[in-house]
């Protein structure tokens, strides 16, 4: 199952193995090989004046073939994790401005978005492959295929090791990292989209979420505990139904799910059996509900729109400001939400440039409410909703136009940098030197899953 930037092309015939730079004898069992390479910054860029190029690296074999495209990234200590539709790349950023490969993991499966806790790391796959492993080829459309959640080992850096996988209901598109009441388990909320109606991996209806609850000292063990209902059932032909992103916050048992038609609140107090506490819907501005994000404070939640699912040119002149673009709600004390303001790019792209709101995380700054976001092919935004009804962007970083599908995937600030995942141009690291800015400087975290927020 696939959808939104992945899922339009994939549904055009290119749903097999990208045919890799390198052969797959280069790796071993578990699909790890050992990297190296240059980094540099790069020319053909534009940018705010406020905003420093320090460092691109591209992608590298065997994650480098035509289809190897950049999407999310997570990170730990000195690591970045960066996901990649042919696997992952582990990078050392102790010096942010001269990163360098530790190693890759050659693990097809679209999109592999990837979270970090401990010694674990977990990658989303929604598209059918012959089997959890690495090397096991694509799926024949079967009731054997399968698609889901890959558990990975990464107490030594330069040798990920496969663990286990977890077979979810339509795949997963993308999951969620939520701390457990202790120490001993983590859960994974699993959005998809579906149903597909026909097809054994992904049956109607699908109003829905996975839970998978893994033990941390036995995550073999992982397994799916409960599959709640987010939405009343839909018809089984309609394709855009279950969620595609969720955002905690647990220190406040709040999530916010963003659901294709709308977006969602919940509780997340009991976290194998999260509740609703609110639809909200915007069907006059909002086609595809993509992603969300709290406020430190978690009373204003910011839900982007992936209108046109990501191939489109939606930043152009003939498209709304209020369209593929972000919306700020307040989040008031009743659990209540309220719509306040719009915000997108000012910067006109081309007709040519696939362009939309996408992932982006806050930057801990006490008292304002600013956060980096990626945009596809109109770059790395820096923007303000401090005054939600007048948010601004306050700096940007914008790669040259490129021929196809491009652009910045993920772009997430952490410990006093901005790392941006190009789909085709490899990892990118920016700073941003600014008198608003610069309080985010003097916080140090030790783990970033953007989509698993912790107060500061």
């Amino acid at each position: 199952m696939a959808f939104g930037l992945a899922g339009l092309l994939l549904i055009a015939g290119c749903a097999g193995d990208p045919t890799p730079s390198a052969p797959q004898a280069a790796a071993t069992s578990a699909g790890s090989v050992s990297g190296g390479g240059a980094s540099t910054a790069s020319a053909d860029v534009s940018l705010s004046a406020n905003v420093k190029h320090l460092a691109n690296v591209p992608h590298q074999a065997p994650l480098n073939g035509p289809q190897a495209w950049g999407t999310d990234l997570a990170f730990q200590g000195d690591y970045a994790f960066v996901g990649n539709f042919d696997g992952f790349n582990v990078f050392d950023i102790s010096d942010p401005a001269k990163p360098s490969m530790v190693s890759q993991v050659l693990c097809p499966g679209e999109q592999n978005d990837v979270s970090v806790t401990g010694n674990l790391l977990f990658l989303s796959v929604d598209t059918a492959r012959g089997g959890p492993e690495c090397d096991a080829g694509p799926g024949r459309g079967g009731a054997d295929d399968w698609e889901g959640i890959r558990i990975f080992d990464i107490a030594d850096k330069a040798h990920p090791r496969f663990l286990s996988a977890v077979r979810t209901d339509c795949g997963s598109h993308t999951h969620t990292l939520v701390p457990g009441e202790n120490a001993d388990k983590v859960y994974l909320y699993v959005s998809s989209p579906g149903p597909e109606p026909g097809t054994p991996s992904c049956p109607a209806p699908h109003n829905k979420i996975s839970v998978v609850e893994v033990p941390v000292k036995t995550p073999t063990d992982a397994r799916v505990v409960s599959q709640p209902a987010l939405a009343q059932e839909t018809d089984e032909n309609e394709f855009y139904t279950g969620c595609h992103d969720i955002t905690v916050y647990p220190e406040k048992n709040l999530a916010a799910a963003a659901c294709f038609g709308d977006g969602i609140l919940m509780d997340i107090t009991d976290r194998a059996n999260p509740t609703v506490l609110q639809h909200v819907k915007d069907e006059e501005n909002f086609a595809i509900w993509h992603s969300a994000t709290f406020n430190n404070d978690a009373t204003k939640i910011v839900f982007g729109d992936e209108l046109g699912g990501g191939v489109s040119a939606t930043c152009d002149s003939g498209t709304p400001k209020t369209k593929g673009a972000n919306a700020v709600y307040e989040l008031g004390a009743d659990r209540r939400l309220k719509l306040l303001g719009y915000f997108k790019i000012p910067r006109e792209q081309t007709s040519e440039e696939n362009c939309v709101a996408h992932n982006g995380s806050l930057l801990p700054i006490p008292g304002k409410d600013i956060m980096v976001q990626a945009w596809y092919q109109g770059g790395v935004s820096i923007w303000d909703f401090t005054d939600a009804a007048h948010p601004k962007e306050i700096g940007f970083f914008d790669h040259d136009p490129v021929q196809g599908v491009g652009g910045s995937w993920s772009a997430y600030y952490y410990n006093g940098h901005i790392y941006s995942s190009d789909i085709t141009k490899g990892l990118d690291v920016l700073r941003i030197d600014d008198p608003l800015t610069d309080p985010a400087k003097k916080v140090k975290i030790t783990e970033l899953n953007a989509q698993t927020q912790v107060s500061y």
